[in-house]
């Protein structure tokens, strides 16, 4: 059985965490497997957005795999933190929007697997929080730095120094949770909102998550320079004059992604 699933329909990819008895942590299989179909994911055209969640009802991720961490010796700690810091990175730079629809606890690296997708839904039962510190280590894939730019220095330290859980509920109110639904609705409102993504042309909204994601973080006269920058990518495309075409034709546009 994989430990990572892959489906895709109607131009959505939904990722799923397939180890439910393990509350879908992470091992080094796990890892390379979920490597393995961001790849996938990157180099297909055909692929406009993504939702990534856990299985079963217990746990979008419980994070890092601690009884298989006892196993290792220092060089494959460094080797498993490495992986999965280059795995998550990778999901935060697809060009497709990334959606997290957290079923369960995301705890440790599950909450930075959320972290790094441009929009997390959960379920009002889930509990979330990065709980390293309590295992005597930090958050290792992006935490720190994820979890701060998006609620603060001070909130984030105080999360993070304190490995406390929170509910979804208070996530929302942090900005961490774009929207807290019933069970029954999660992968349907995360659906949802990937359809009236994929609406859009897909170049064009590649291209302003990227100008989004490498303005943010730094000055305004170069994240402006970067948002033209992405203009300029758009510019000679079919998608923007078939756009122009289907308004002019009072008819919807059929983009193609070229």
């Amino acid at each position: 059985m994989k430990k990572v699933d892959l489906q895709v329909k109607d131009l959505l990819a939904i990722i799923t965490i397939n180890r439910p008895d393990q509350l879908n942590c992470f091992d080094y299989e796990t890892l390379n497997q979920l490597d393995q179909v961001v790849e996938e994911i990157k180099l297909d055209k055909n692929i406009r957005a993504v939702i990534i969640t856990g299985a079963g009802e217990k746990a979008f991720s419980a994070g890092a795999d601690l009884k298989e961490r006892r196993t290792l010796n220092e060089r494959e700690v460094r080797r498993n933190v490495n992986k999965i810091r280059s795995v998550f990175n990778r999901i935060e730079e697809l060009p497709q929007p990334t959606i997290a629809a957290i079923n369960g606890y995301a705890l440790g690296g599950g909450f930075e697997l959320a972290l790094v997708c441009d929009f997390r839904f959960a379920v009002e039962e889930a509990k979330l929080g990065l709980t390293e510190v309590s295992w005597a280590i930090i958050p290792g894939a992006g935490g720190t730095q994820r979890l701060s730019r998006l609620i603060g220095t001070s909130r984030a330290k105080e999360l993070i120094l304190t490995a406390r859980r929170i509910t979804a509920n208070d996530a929302y109110e942090l900005g961490v949770i774009n929207k807290v639904v019933n069970r029954e609705q999660l992968m349907s409102s995360a659906i949802e909102l990937a359809e009236e993504i994929m609406k859009n042309g897909p170049l064009a909204v590649a291209q302003a998550k990227y100008a989004i994601n490498y303005g943010s973080n730094v000055d305004l006269q170069t994240g402006l320079a970067i948002e033209s920058k992405a203009y300029e990518v758009i510019i000679p495309t079919k998608d923007r004059v078939e756009a122009l075409e289907a308004f002019n034709e009072k008819r919807p546009p059929q983009f193609t992604g070229e």
